[in-house]
């Protein structure tokens, strides 16, 4: 399975995408209007190995709501990535089995190797 999820507003995603062209039979999610399940959340995180490893600190909502003063959990993180899409560090690739997971340049490296 190839799968992508993105934020379509967002544009490093936007960027990344077209640096991991082609995309043939890799179904992309825009996260904003087709939200992240729970099922799919899950699937994410054991690939993963947390919802930490999904979580963005760098969401604007991190801060504002003092997130960032807070010790949070796995069920913290796993719930707030299901409340609101700006929580998922992004993009998150999934690629046979393989997670890769946010915009760094190496990341992105290991995403389209596996990905072509």
């Amino acid at each position: 399975m190839k799968k992508i999820y993105h934020l379509g507003t967002c544009s490093t995603c936007q960027r990344i995408l077209k640096e991991l062209e082609p995309l043939d039979g890799v179904e992309l999610q825009e996260i904003k209007s087709e939200s992240i399940s729970e099922k799919q959340l899950e699937e994410m995180k054991n690939l993963a190995g947390s919802y930490e490893a999904l979580f963005s600190r760098r969401a604007m909502l991190f801060r504002q709501r003092g997130l960032h003063e807070q010790g949070l959990s796995e069920d913290d993180y796993k719930n707030l990535i299901l409340e609101h899409y700006t929580f998922l560090k992004r993009p998150v690739a999934l690629v046979n089995g393989q997670i890769f997971i946010g915009n760094s340049k190496k990341v992105v490296q290991q995403a389209n190797a596996a990905l072509h």
